[in-house]
């Protein structure tokens, strides 16, 4: 899958390794490595699992539209389909085995 970022300071963090334990830590740093690396890897978004550890899943109310994968508790890694527009499904929802382009929105705890 190709993946964007919604800002370039995101970019810039997510491409370095010192950055990104600089501004999460290493742990959650290490854990974001190898997260990408399996979005990167993945066809589709169909193809990320919605079970443990990366548990992709769809978010709702204000953030409809969006996704995310699980970090370290709390933390999740947002993202949304960067398709214009969107793959949907005849019922209206996101055909997730046609979104292969995602846009990388932030590192959060939501909850």
């Amino acid at each position: 899958m190709d993946i964007t970022f919604r800002t370039r300071k995101l970019e810039r963090t997510f491409n370095s390794e010192t950055k990104l334990y600089a501004e999460y830590g290493q742990e959650t740093g290490r854990v974001i490595i190898r997260r990408m690396a399996f979005l990167q890897a993945s066809p589709s978004l169909a193809e990320v699992p919605h079970t443990p550890p990366l548990r992709r899943h769809q978010l709702t109310g204000l953030r409809a539209g969006k996704f995310a994968v699980d970090l370290i508790h709390p933390k999740r890694l947002v993202f949304e389909p960067n398709h214009d527009p969107v793959p949907r499904k005849e019922d209206g929802g996101i055909d997730l085995g046609r979104v292969t382009i995602i846009r990388i929105l932030s590192v959060e705890d939501y909850h």
